[in-house]
């Protein structure tokens, strides 16, 4: 059942299951998802006691802007501060956060930024805050290779793509990052439904081209959050880190290089044989697991 909560500049919309009283875990998706990735997970920690928050993001489903003036930025800090807002709407003291992609990425934020609120972190790929700064300095040509689609983004025939085919665009993405996940069409129109929020273009165009320092101004209102973000501020809270070595967009890091030195806290890693890149919807038990092991 979908819920709605006004939450900072968001009509936030989620979805809840388990016990009220429950320690709360919010779980946050990524691009070009949305929360049936976590419908699994869901089930499985609602079982074991746990209050279950499932957010759509900014620009997915039925999450709205309040206001029309508002920026429709999709760059890490408002991912972050969307995330802060609605613990505070639902007075949620603190929190496990569980992510992939720009959900990985918020969660990584609010516990390295605000570790008091967060009682434990699980986060696909890793440290994925990312380093605008640094943005402009070339990867390999095979991490090149695979962020074609960022640079599609950066340009008015990109827009004008996605919005006339996000529905086949999104797909690509889908079987491109995952492989050897054999998802059928009911699966991915099922997710496909949040491409059509008013707001879904505007956000994925900012944030593809906001995290290449100079193409894009962000919102003023979170400029403080990203000044701090430069730092590559640690994060010390407890932390499982999730790979899938069939990823086909975050290449799985090997076992010396997994522990980031970013992470000051309790940390492990995991790397799943064979899933891809929505880590939850493809290795729903394993991605329960780990949030189940840290207590």
């Amino acid at each position: 059942m979908v819920k709605r909560i006004p939450a900072g500049v968001l009509d936030l919309a989620y979805e809840e299951s388990g016990p009220p009283s429950g320690p709360p875990v919010i779980l946050s998706h990524g691009f070009p998802y949305d929360v049936r990735a976590y419908d699994e997970v869901a089930a499985i920690l609602s079982a074991a006691g746990l209050r279950v928050l499932v957010p759509y993001l900014r620009g997915y489903g039925p999450t709205l802007f309040r206001s029309a003036q508002t920026p429709r930025s999709g760059q890490q800090a408002v991912l972050a501060a969307d995330l802060l807002a609605l613990m505070d709407a639902l007075a949620i003291p603190s929190a496990t956060l569980a992510g992939y992609d720009w959900g990985g990425r918020a969660s990584c934020i609010v516990a390295a930024l605000w570790p008091e609120r967060v009682r434990g972190l699980v986060t696909g790929n890793g440290y994925n805050i990312q380093n605008i700064p640094k943005s402009l300095e070339p990867a390999t040509p095979a991490a090149e290779h695979r962020y074609w689609y960022q640079y599609y983004l950066h340009g008015e025939r990109g827009r004008a793509g996605l919005a006339e085919n996000r529905y086949e665009f999104c797909k690509l993405l889908w079987r491109l990052w995952s492989p050897n996940w054999r998802f059928d069409e009911a699966t991915y129109a099922r997710t496909a439904a949040s491409f059509d929020n008013p707001d879904f273009v505007e956000v994925v165009v900012h944030s593809y081209r906001h995290r290449y320092k100079g193409l894009v101004p962000g919102d003023p209102a979170v400029e403080p959050i990203e000044k701090r973000l430069e730092a590559q501020p640690s994060i010390p809270v407890p932390t499982v880190s999730i790979d899938g070595a069939g990823d086909g967009v975050s290449a799985a890091p090997s076992a010396a290089m997994a522990a980031h030195p970013r992470f000051s806290g309790p940390f492990s890693h995991r790397i799943i044989p064979s899933v891809g890149h929505n880590l939850p919807q493809e290795a729903p038990r394993d991605f329960a697991q780990a949030i189940l092991s840290l207590g």
